[in-house]
């Protein structure tokens, strides 16, 4: 039993869980846009959010991620490294506009992490603003660069696409930015150290409607979309109303995180 919890905290420090969750949510690009899923663009994505959450996560310091001294830490770093030279790999078989933009996705990354401004140690520490580069960064990697990948026009549908990923990931951040309280530097000022816990919930919650209201906006509405996005929209508003300050271990690290997979089994279900 011991055994399989350390395999199972692995499997959610190593970001493999998060890299699932990204995965799907390009599968969910696919059944809702029609956009298909090149097959080195999903190994390009899954295996390149692995080595950027490890990197943002672990290598916020030079230092503590190239030289590290635990053992747990040296087996993520492995898999770092590995999953760094998959993806680089797969990215020589992708499309010259989509090299482009996800020239621009990881330059994000990179100042997320890395001091970019003189009185800043980088973007992730500028008031508020990390929860929305993050969720800039989700829209665009499974919504977008698909597009871009097809070399599909970037319609009205995917636009509202593209916001309503933003949105969601805006709402899935908030279970995380609230559990940090007890750990963020008060210098970052979060949403939640801001405006407090309450209010970053109602602002959530009036983030899932608006999540929602998008999809009735498309040229053209698919009821497998209306359907699929209700029973997210249902699952958002219980995940505002269940989210507290003190959370057991795994609310977001894995039930959080879980939600853009659940969306997926849904519209496969549904579709299929």
């Amino acid at each position: 039993m011991k055994f399989i919890k350390q395999l199972f905290d692995f499997y959610l420090n190593a970001s493999f869980h998060v890299s699932l969750s990204v995965l799907a949510l390009l599968y969910v690009t696919d059944i809702i846009l029609g956009i298909q899923i090149d097959y080195h663009l999903n190994y390009f994505v899954f295996f390149g959010t692995i080595t950027a959450y490890n990197f943002v996560k672990y290598g916020v310091e030079a230092k503590k991620y190239f030289m590290v001294a635990k053992r747990h830490h040296k087996n993520i770093q492995v898999v770092s490294i590995i999953s760094l030279l998959i993806a680089m790999y797969h990215v020589f078989f992708l499309h010259r506009n989509a090299l482009v933009f996800m020239a621009i996705v990881i330059l994000m990354t990179a100042m997320y992490a890395v001091p970019v401004l003189p009185h800043a140690k980088n973007l992730r520490s500028l008031g508020g603003l990390k929860i929305f580069i993050v969720a800039l960064v989700w829209a665009g990697s499974t919504v977008i660069l698909p597009a871009v990948e097809s070399l599909i026009p970037i319609s009205r549908n995917i636009i509202i696409e593209s916001l309503q990923r933003f949105l969601l990931v805006l709402i899935l951040l908030v279970p995380f930015e609230i559990r940090d309280l007890k750990y963020d530097d008060l210098s970052l000022r979060t949403i939640p150290q801001r405006f407090g816990v309450t209010k970053t919930i109602i602002f959530g919650s009036f983030a899932t409607l608006i999540f929602y209201t998008l999809t009735f906006l498309k040229e053209d509405i698919k009821i497998i979309d209306v359907i699929a996005k209700g029973i997210l929209f249902l699952a958002l508003g219980i995940l505002m109303y269940t989210t507290r300050r003190n959370q057991k271990k795994y609310f977001a690290s894995f039930w959080v995180e879980a939600i853009p997979i659940f969306w997926f089994v849904i519209l496969y279900a549904m579709r299929y």
